[in-house]
């Protein structure tokens, strides 16, 4: 289908999707929306950036402008999860935009900020809430939130919910659901415990995919440096001035590692800021505006932090450090060649990484084309342009890295520790199993952190 206007969407949604400019449906969306659209469970595979979130959204919506019934007090009708809380942010966003030609009461319940006020705005009953896990136990266990009347569930980006340890979580919520529902599961990859997981809670589910499982896009260009990791710090600053920057976004597996590229990048003149779980939710949404904005265009990240980054111009993805979840990668370079753009993608990798590179390559069914050889730290930096800041100014601005306990956070904290300590190697593209239902392992490097709320 060629044309929104085909799918039998109200004319309220069509005047928002009109608005916004969208006139031809993706390829999850072509696929994704007339199964929807008609009841039915379903498995969608896409990557980041294809579109996903508008292919459960405005069945969700159509459903909601066709039975415009009130909510129950303190309860929802459509409900919907995902890891992050940059993530449910954007997609409330993203309810919001689309209908907002509905009389549409929504919420959004994430952790970083006071519970109070989302207590309040549930206290009506919502049409639509966006939350992550751990903060909507919490609302259920506080009696704030009654799941009896839920009609449509959606779990988005569920490999990742694997990946940071929520399973468990969400089949404590799915338990409190009504039996009698829809069920839309989205997830980039299709590991083995998110196939059983798809198999407890949907029913007949229509299967359907964008892409190949876990292939990268061809228009980013991808390729590897070999370094010693003492060099890493002076080859990134190389990089960044060697490279047409509009906007880069590299990847560290820690945080305390983002905070010290961080330190690192100030010392050598050029301005970065960093996001991860450490940060509180008005220092990540700060840093997130400063970044869409164009004033800060180098932002370091980790992975979980990073999910929910829907920023247009990333024209580069660092890998400073390789994931050792091979999935990871593919979601990372996802962050660059959005929407029809091209993008790079440009992965360092030390001694001690060479079984991520193989991992990775293996997933994604290429190979790598390395660029060139940097060993020790010594190496010099073309001078080129590089969006920066006097060093002094850089190094004032680089954030602290102590580990301050913000008010409602709790487990909401972010796990890019745990989550990108957990196991991939063995967790391979659907339906190709290697893992055992449950199993992970982790790499003894990396920290172990608590599960983003």
């Amino acid at each position: 289908m060629n044309s929104f206007n085909t799918f039998g969407l109200a004319a309220p949604i069509l005047r928002a999707l009109a608005e916004e400019n969208y006139v031809t449906p993706t390829a999850i969306q072509s696929k994704a929306l007339p199964p929807a659209l008609a009841g039915r469970d379903l498995i969608g595979i896409a990557q980041t950036g294809t579109g996903k979130t508008a292919a459960f959204a405005l069945p969700i919506l159509n459903r909601l402008a066709a039975d415009p019934r009130s909510p129950e007090k303190k309860s929802c009708r459509a409900l919907v999860l995902s890891p992050t809380r940059e993530l449910s942010a954007q997609i409330h966003d993203s309810f919001r935009t689309y209908g907002r030609h509905l009389r549409l009461a929504s919420a959004l319940a994430i952790g970083g900020v006071p519970i109070g006020r989302q207590v309040r705005a549930l206290m009506g009953g919502v049409g639509v809430l966006v939350a992550t896990p751990g903060r909507l136990i919490d609302l259920v266990r506080t009696n704030a939130l009654r799941l009896n009347g839920v009609e449509t569930l959606v779990l988005d980006e569920a490999d990742r919910m694997l990946d940071m340890g929520f399973i468990q979580d969400i089949r404590a919520i799915v338990a409190k659901l009504p039996v009698a529902r829809q069920t839309l599961m989205f997830s980039a990859t299709m590991p083995r415990e998110i196939a059983a997981l798809a198999g407890e809670m949907l029913r007949e589910p229509a299967q359907v995919a964008a892409t190949p499982v876990a292939t990268t896009a061809e228009r980013i260009a991808q390729r590897v440096i070999h370094t010693d990791r003492a060099a890493k710090p002076r080859l990134l600053v190389e990089v960044l001035r060697a490279e047409p920057i509009e906007r880069a976004l590299v990847f560290t597996r820690t945080k305390h590692g983002a905070d010290k590229v961080v330190r690192s990048l100030a010392k050598a003149g050029v301005e970065a800021e960093a996001i991860h779980g450490n940060k509180s939710q008005s220092q990540r949404e700060r840093v997130m505006a400063a970044f869409r904005s164009g004033r800060v265009r180098v932002l370091i990240a980790t992975d979980i932090a990073a999910r929910g980054i829907d920023v247009d111009g990333v024209s580069h993805v660092i890998n400073y450090d390789l994931p050792n979840i091979p999935e990871s990668y593919v979601h990372r370079i996802g962050r660059t060649a959005r929407a029809g753009a091209e993008g790079v993608a440009i992965s360092f990798c030390d001694a001690e990484e060479a079984d991520y590179l193989r991992n990775i390559e293996k997933l994604i069914r290429k190979s790598l084309p390395a660029s060139g050889e940097r060993r020790g730290a010594s190496t010099s930096a073309p001078q080129r342009s590089v969006p920066s800041r006097p060093p002094a100014d850089a190094s004032a601005r680089a954030p602290a890295t102590g580990r301050r306990r913000q008010r409602g956070r709790g487990r909401d904290a972010a796990a890019e520790g745990g989550a990108s300590a957990a196991a991939g190697e063995g967790r391979s593209a659907w339906p190709r199993f290697l893992r055992r239902p449950g199993a992970t392992r982790r790499d003894p490097a990396a920290p172990t952190g608590a599960a983003e709320r």
